[in-house]
């Protein structure tokens, strides 16, 4: 198994995207709906490509980029739950993961760069 594989976080955001996608695929909002699915899943991608890169300060940055997209799909989610694409208990625990995995990546992002 890849070094990235083994990341608590990117397991959990790789399953969380999982998630997502299931969550949305009825949406009639083909715009939003595809954007959530990018966002989703570019949080475990970005951990992936930025495990496999050479050095810490790359593997940051990738980090950086996965909780920008995971503040991105947040947002979407709120939207979607404003909107009434989503349930509204289902967002807020979508929501609640969201925070969650954003704790995550910024611990991890902390533990490299100090």
């Amino acid at each position: 198994m890849s070094s990235f594989e083994n990341l608590q976080v990117w397991q959990r955001s790789k399953q969380f995207a999982v998630e997502v996608i299931q969550n949305i695929t009825t949406s009639k909002f083909f715009g939003l709906k595809d954007q959530m699915i990018r966002s989703a899943i570019s949080v475990p991608s970005n951990l992936a490509e930025g495990a496999e890169r050479k050095g810490s300060k790359e593997f940051a940055n990738f980090i950086s980029y996965s909780s920008g997209s995971c503040a991105e799909l947040m947002t979407q989610l709120m939207i979607a739950k404003e909107i009434g694409e989503i349930d509204v208990e289902k967002a807020d625990g979508c929501i609640v993961e969201c925070r969650a995995i954003s704790k995550m990546l910024y611990a991890l992002r902390k533990s490299i760069t100090a």
